[in-house]
């Protein structure tokens, strides 16, 4: 391999190699089986508050379910370019659903350019505010059993995200069932993102996705074992999030950390991709309904923390800062 095939990265892109104790791995099985919630709560908890990253370990998702959705992510993102952008979410106007080429989407826009290209779904349903409506489909003879894999994945993160929310309740000393009034009709996106590798100069003009906090509740992070993924620490620096077999990458964002007064963090994050190889992953965004409001809880406020935040809702927060990264969005009269 010569000098400029091999990626040299600038120094503020360089991750920090430490210990992973910082972002700790949470075992879930005795919130899912009933049989120590409070125990799998302060753990959460802890995490949430601390670097707002954990990793989830027996979450009771099939490896089967996790293996096939990569196997139809990686063979959507080599169809021909013509076919992946019939889907591409312009069409899709303020449903966004479907396919972001590189450079069509970009989290830090003032700074970064992500390398990354998209395919987003979402719920089946009526299109009456944005994020709902139909999903756009590749050709099943094109990309057979794509639909089937993706949508079962979206299911199953779903029904996880309400275990994980379950969590995240006890650990605020609120009823395990609290976000569920939130969410009788939740907004959630099944994003599938593949990262080219990068050579050469690296710097921040140029990164697979740039820094930025995640908009609404919770994410749901299946990676490959590529790595690339790189959070920022209570430091300042950045830290790599490793991959960890059988695990999924959990964090939360803005809104959770709106309902809690900042007590947890929606931390930044960013990828990174100079491996030399491909990378793909597979993160899932749930939020809550779309006039669900989100403010300080009473429980979070004091006088020594004082509110910090005015009441939004989560379609109207999201949206926004959507509207800031899709170009498409910014045509559409207000």
């Amino acid at each position: 391999m010569s000098t400029s095939e091999i990626a040299m990265l600038d120094d503020a892109l360089r991750a920090k190699r430490q210990s992973f104790d910082k972002i700790p791995v949470v075992d879930i099985a005795p919130l899912l089986d009933g049989s120590d919630p409070n125990k799998v709560a302060g753990e959460i908890g802890w995490a949430l508050a601390n670097a707002g990253f954990m990793y989830v370990k027996n979450h009771g998702i099939a490896e089967a379910v996790v293996e096939n959705a990569f196997l139809k992510t990686k063979a959507f993102f080599n169809l021909p370019e013509t076919e992946k952008k019939k889907l591409h979410v312009s069409r899709s106007g303020q449903t966004l659903r479907g396919y972001i080429e590189p450079f069509g989407e970009n989290t830090d826009p003032e700074k970064t350019k992500d390398l990354k290209e998209c395919f987003d779904i979402g719920p089946e349903s009526e299109p009456d505010c944005p994020f709902f409506g139909a999903n756009p489909w590749p050709d099943e003879a094109l990309a057979p059993g794509f639909r089937d894999a993706v949508y079962l994945y979206h299911e199953e993160m779903k029904r996880l995200s309400m275990v994980i929310l379950s969590g995240i309740a006890r650990s605020l000393d609120l009823a395990p069932d609290f976000f569920e009034a939130k969410m009788r009709r939740p907004i959630s996106i099944q994003r599938l993102l593949h990262y080219p590798p990068q050579t050469g100069i690296v710097d921040e003009s140029i990164i697979g996705i740039g820094a930025h906090t995640d908009y609404g509740s919770l994410t749901i992070l299946a990676q490959d074992d590529v790595g690339g993924l790189q959070v920022m620490n209570r430091d300042g620096q950045w830290v790599e999030g490793t991959p960890i077999p059988g695990t999924f990458v959990i964090n939360i964002g803005d809104l959770l950390q709106r309902l809690t007064n900042d007590r947890y963090l929606a931390n930044l994050h960013r990828v990174v991709n100079t491996s030399g190889r491909e990378r793909y992953s597979i993160p899932f965004f749930i939020d809550a309904d779309y006039d669900a409001e989100f403010a300080p809880l009473p429980s979070c406020i004091s006088q020594d923390s004082p509110a910090r935040y005015q009441a939004v809702t989560c379609g109207a927060h999201k949206f926004g800062r959507f509207v800031q990264s899709y170009p498409h969005l910014q045509k559409i009269p207000a």
